[in-house]
């Protein structure tokens, strides 16, 4: 017993804190070893499209497409598609105001994934780029995107996720906020090492030659777009200098819904990367993917629930068990942990937020999350189709 909760301690300790120490260990090594190969940018400005998905976007697609239009980049090298599939709304009406754009446009709505699918097949430039409706990004995010691909080893790029966050708002927003600071760091150490595990959905790009038409049923896009890039042996490139920037979930009944969306979609990723399990064939990128990604959606939710009920079970050994105090304080520490982050919820659900309760309180509602993802994939339940989480009110600005 006291086995399996120590080493289910270890794992759950690696899959989140870890992963980082040895990361940062691993790339300090690299600098130590290695010499960092510099590539000429200055003149290199490719041809580029910025593709933008749009389903029922009235309230934000007048400012994405004005914040497109003020990128800074040779306007006669820059071609700007918004594809929507199945608006009801007026975002078609709206887009027609912009001469620059073009517009793709069908009735019928078959998700987020077959909307890019037919986007592709419009391009003709060497780099795409990938950005969210309701994102800003800054002026100067297409140069410094661009800048990775004079690496002919480079064939993804992911830019930074930016959670935009006011005192006011949600526990889910300010927890996400965090995670992504946290996620962010991460990233930069998966780069420099080798290559980002995953990329930012808000903002990525790749070698247009590179796209395979991906399944029509695939909920992260993103993520299945930038590994097997990957697995072709091809780098994820990391740029935090080119950022998205968006607001929060509205609420932690949005912040769930997209969560176990991911979660689910985490689980269809690595049924259809098994392969990536090959070290022999993958190398670091393999160890990568397992640390940062496959335990967070698969063992270690299981392993918290598990060391709770280890715990309490060395704890109701007989009186002379000789760590038994020892445990007991173990138990203390996760009844208190998790009190934390039910209070949190409770108080959420009253609009009341101190920021005291949004760590204990995110970390155990991604978990949940996870299982909640889990059941909803394995019933089939999670629809392709683009299943917005409604964002906070909070107005977002550029840094």
């Amino acid at each position: 017993m006291e086995k399996l909760f120590w080493i289910s301690i270890l794992i759950i300790f690696y899959t989140y804190i870890g992963y980082g120490i040895v990361l940062y260990f691993l790339v300090l090594l690299k600098r130590l070893l290695g010499r960092k190969e510099v590539f000429e940018t200055e003149n290199y400005e490719p041809e580029v499209s910025l593709l933008i998905p749009a389903f029922n976007e009235e309230d934000y697609i007048d400012q994405k497409i004005l914040n497109s239009l003020e990128l800074d980049y040779p306007k006669d090298k820059i071609q700007i598609l918004c594809i929507t599939d199945g608006s009801s709304d007026n975002t078609v009406k709206f887009l027609t105001k912009y001469e620059e754009v073009k517009v793709l446009h069908q009735d019928e709505r078959k998700g987020k994934i077959a909307a890019i699918n037919r986007g592709i097949n419009e391009i003709s430039t060497p780099i795409v780029i990938f950005t969210d409706t309701n994102t800003l990004l800054p002026k100067n995010a297409i140069k410094e995107i661009v800048k990775q691909f004079a690496n002919h080893k480079v064939g993804c790029v992911s830019g930074e996720k930016r959670i935009f966050s006011g005192e006011s708002e949600a526990a889910s927003t300010a927890g996400e906020g965090l995670y992504w600071k946290y996620e962010s760091l991460l990233k930069r150490l998966d780069s420099e090492l080798s290559s980002v595990v995953g990329a930012a959905g808000e903002l990525f790009a790749i070698r247009t030659e590179l796209y395979d038409e991906t399944e029509p049923d695939t909920l992260l896009d993103d993520f299945m777009i930038s590994l097997r890039i990957a697995m072709k042996g091809f780098i994820t490139a990391y740029t935090p200098e080119a950022y998205a920037i968006e607001s929060g979930s509205e609420s932690i009944g949005e912040e769930m819904k997209r969560k176990v969306r991911i979660s689910a979609g985490g689980i269809q990723s690595i049924l259809r990367l098994l392969p990536l399990w090959n070290i022999f064939k993958y190398g670091i990128i393999s160890f990568q993917y397992v640390s940062h990604r496959v335990l967070r959606w698969t063992l270690t939710p299981f392993l918290l629930v598990l060391v709770l009920i280890c715990n309490i079970l060395l704890v109701l050994q007989p009186e002379n068990f000789t760590n038994k105090s020892f445990y007991t304080f173990l138990l203390l520490s996760q009844f208190v942990f998790y009190t934390l982050a039910l209070v949190g919820w409770l108080l959420e659900k009253r609009e009341m937020r101190l920021k005291i309760f949004f760590v204990p309180f995110y970390f155990t509602f991604m978990n949940v999350a996870v299982f909640l993802g889990m059941i909803k994939f394995a019933r089939g339940k999670q629809s392709a189709n683009w299943e917005k989480a409604k964002r906070s009110n909070a107005k977002v600005t550029q840094n």
